[in-house]
C-alpha cells in the first residue's frame, strides 16, 4: 500500500474528516444527545477520504470492542494498545519518544523533522537566526520539549526554588450578561481573557520585559481511611499568582492549574469516529448509572465551525494541529497561521510587550512558525507511538483488571475502540486501540474543581484522560505525579481524589481488601 508522506496534506486530510464529524457532534447536541451511531456514521461516510464500514464490519467491530467478562487471560491483541502503530515496550526514558511502528520510511523522515522542531530552542527577536526567532516576549518555555519532557507528563515544582516550566495557570473572567453567547453551541459557557494578563499566565519574559507572575503552591495533607485499617494521605493544593509584573489580577479572575500531559497516541485519539464518542454521552443519566458524560463542543479557529473537542484537560481543542498552534502561541509566544499575532498572549494593557520586535518575517509568510513547520510538528505529535503493555499475562495484573471493571472504572475509562478507515493515513487507519477513555466531560466533584468554565465544561468537569502508558510515567519522567495539576503522588492517590460521578467507583476502591487494591494498581502500572 502506498501513502503520501507530506504532513501538511495529511493534516488537511484528517482535518476535513474532523470538520464533518464535528458538525455531526453539534447536530447530536441539538437533538438532545439522541443521535445514534448508525445515523452519525452515515454522515461521516459522505466524506470521500473515509472508507465506510459495511454493516457486517460494524457488527464485527461491536463484538470486538464489547467489554470483556473473562479475566482469566489477556484479550486478543490487548498487548498492542495502539494497534499496529504500537511500539515495543522500553523500560527507559525514551519509551514515549518512538514513532508509529507501521510508519513508512518516507514518513519516518517527516517524523524526525517534526521531532527536531519539537525540541528546537527559540530565541527572541531581532536575531540573525531568522528561522528560530520570535520567542515571547512572554512565555512559559523555549521549546515544546521543555514542557513535555521526553514527550511525557509534566510535574508541579518540587519546592519554592524548583522551576514550574511544565506547569502554568490558565486565567479568564466571567463574561458579562451583555456578552453575546456562542449561538452555534448549546450550553456554551462564555468567558473572557483577563484584561491585563490574557488567557494564560507566563512566568518568563525576554530581556527588557517583566514576567507576568511566579506560581505559588501550598499543600495541606488530608488523611483518608482505607480498608483493613490502612490510611492514605492526600495533599490538597492552593494556588496563587505571586510577584505580579503588570498590576493586580481582575477581581473576578478564575485560575486553573495545568500540568503538561503526555503526548503519546494523539493521532489515534483523533481518528476515533465522533459517532463512537457521542454514542457514550448521557448528559441526563437516562440509564440511571450515575454517569453523565457530555461531549465538549468548541469553535474551531481552523475551520470557523463548531467541532467536537478531544484534546486538552477539558477537551478544549478539536484537532492535534489546532492544539499544537495554541501551544506555540500561549506557551512560547510564537505565531502561526491559526494564531498570527507575533506578540503571543500579550494584551492591549501590555503595550510594551505588543510593540516589541517579533519574528513575523516575509520569509515565513509573515509568521514565526510557517505552515510547513506547523505541519511537521503536527505530524510528529500525531505519531508518537503508544508502548506495548508489560506483564500482561501476570495473574496479579489480570486480577487487577477485573478489579478495574468491577469497580465501575470502565464507565468513563472506555477500554477500546476501532478507528476510522482513513485513506492515505495508514498509521491511524482502522486500528483496534486501548486508550481507556471516553473523551467526554464528567463532573469530578468539588475536590478536583477549578471553578473555571471552558467551552461547555463547567468548573467541576474534566475530560476523561487516556490511561495508556500511565505505568511508564516514573520510567520516562522520573516522578509519579498525576491528575491535571500533579497533586497526586501515586496512582492510588489519583483514584482517591475522584469525586462527583466517580465517587462510587472511588469508594469501592477505598473499601476493597488491601490485596485487591494492590492488584488494581498493578494493572494500571501495566498500561
Amino acid at each position: 500500500m502506498t501513502r503520501k508522506a507530506c504532513p501538511i496534506a495529511l493534516s488537511r486530510h484528517l482535518a476535513g474528516v474532523l470538520v464533518l464529524a464535528s458538525g455531526l457532534a453539534v447536530q447530536a447536541q441539538a437533538q438532545a444527545q439522541a443521535q445514534t451511531q448508525t445515523q452519525a456514521q452515515t454522515l461521516d461516510d459522505r466524506h470521500l477520504n473515509i472508507l465506510p464500514r459495511t454493516q457486517a464490519e460494524a457488527a464485527r467491530i461491536a463484538r470486538v470492542i464489547a467489554p470483556t467478562t473473562d479475566f482469566s487471560a489477556p484479550e486478543r491483541f490487548e498487548g498492542n494498545q495502539g494497534g499496529a502503530a504500537t511500539t515495543r515496550a522500553r523500560r527507559d526514558s525514551n519509551a514515549f519518544s518512538q514513532f508509529s511502528e507501521n510508519m513508512s520510511f518516507e514518513a519516518e523522515l517527516d517524523f524526525k523533522l517534526g521531532n527536531a522542531l519539537f525540541r528546537k530552542l527559540w530565541v527572541s527577536s531581532p536575531s540573525s537566526t531568522l528561522a528560530s526567532d520570535g520567542l515571547g516576549p512572554l512565555y512559559n518555555a523555549r521549546s515544546c520539549q521543555r514542557c513535555h519532557l521526553k514527550d511525557g507528563r509534566g510535574h508541579p515544582p518540587e519546592g519554592p526554588e524548583d522551576s514550574a516550566v511544565s506547569m502554568f495557570l490558565r486565567i479568564s473572567i466571567p463574561a458579562p450578561d451583555t456578552e453575546q453567547a456562542t449561538a452555534e453551541i448549546e450550553g456554551f459557557l462564555n468567558t473572557l481573557p483577563d484584561p491585563t494578563y490574557g488567557s494564560q499566565l507566563q512566568d518568563i519574559a525576554v530581556q527588557g520585559h517583566a514576567a507576568e507572575y511566579r506560581l505559588g503552591i501550598t499543600y495541606e495533607e488530608i488523611e483518608v481511611p482505607l480498608s483493613e485499617g490502612e490510611m492514605a494521605s492526600l495533599r490538597s493544593p492552593t494556588y496563587s499568582a505571586e510577584n505580579l509584573g503588570y498590576g493586580p489580577l481582575h477581581p473576578d479572575a478564575m485560575l486553573s492549574p495545568r500540568v503538561a500531559p503526555p503526548m503519546i497516541g494523539l493521532g489515534l485519539l483523533e481518528a476515533i469516529p465522533a459517532a463512537d464518542i457521542l454514542a457514550q454521552a448521557d448528559p441526563n443519566d437516562e440509564n440511571g448509572d450515575g454517569i453523565s458524560g457530555r461531549a465538549q463542543i468548541i469553535p474551531s479557529r481552523e475551520f470557523a465551525a463548531p467541532m467536537l473537542g478531544r484534546f486538552g484537560l477539558k477537551a478544549g481543542m478539536p484537532t492535534v494541529r489546532e492544539q499544537s498552534a495554541a501551544a506555540f502561541a500561549g506557551d512560547i509566544g510564537l505565531s502561526t497561521s491559526l494564531f498570527p499575532a507575533g506578540f503571543g498572549d500579550c494584551t492591549p494593557a501590555q503595550g510594551a510587550c505588543r510593540a516589541a520586535p517579533d519574528g513575523n518575517t516575509p520569509a515565513h509568510g509573515d509568521l514565526e512558525v510557517s505552515d510547513e513547520s506547523l505541519g511537521l510538528v503536527t505530524f510528529y505529535s500525531r505519531n508518537l507511538a503508544v508502548p506495548a503493555r508489560r506483564d500482561i499475562d501476570d495473574p496479579e495484573v489480570l486480577r487487577g483488571k477485573q478489579m478495574f471493571y468491577d469497580s465501575g472504572c470502565t464507565a468513563c475509562h472506555t477500554p477500546k475502540y476501532v478507528t476510522h478507515r482513513l485513506e492515505g493515513q495508514d498509521e491511524q487507519s482502522f486500528q483496534l486501540i486501548w486508550p481507556y477513555t471516553d473523551l467526554l466531560l464528567h463532573d469530578m466533584g468539588e475536590g478536583l474543581a477549578d471553578h473555571r468554565p471552558e467551552g461547555r465544561a463547567t468548573g467541576t468537569e474534566w475530560r476523561t484522560p487516556p490511561l495508556w502508558g500511565i505505568g511508564l510515567t516514573p520510567v520516562v519522567n522520573g516522578h509519579s505525579y498525576y491528575l491535571h495539576d500533579g497533586r497526586a503522588r501515586s496512582l492510588l492517590e489519583a483514584i482517591l481524589w475522584h469525586g462527583g460521578e466517580a465517587q462510587p467507583a472511588r469508594d469501592h476502591v477505598a473499601t476493597m481488601p488491601r490485596a485487591d487494591r494492590a492488584a488494581l494498581i498493578r494493572f494500571l502500572e501495566s498500561l
